[in-house]
């Protein structure tokens, strides 16, 4: 059986299992912090990148919307009352 360990080398263990606790809860919350502000600069800057591209789109799916509808009002005779 192995001599009993001394006591301040278990205090030490205690207080060194305790430091390292603590000191990951500080990281946890610094990186938590410090990546969601990462996170979102990388976000709003890729959003802000596809605003006219997005719009280029949407300006094309509304015109062509219109141009079908005209095409088919003119198709279905325009002042033809409907039935």
């Amino acid at each position: 059986m192995p001599p009993p360990e001394p006591v301040h080398s278990v205090l030490s263990k205690d207080f060194e299992e305790l430091l390292v606790h603590r000191v990951m809860q500080r990281v946890d919350v610094s990186l938590d912090i410090r990546l969601r502000g990462a996170i979102a600069a990388v976000v709003e800057e890729q959003t802000r990148s596809i605003v006219p591209r997005l719009r280029e789109e949407i300006e094309a799916v509304v015109r062509q919307a219109v141009y079908e509808a005209v095409a088919d009002e003119l198709a279905a005779g325009v002042g033809t009352p409907p039935a």
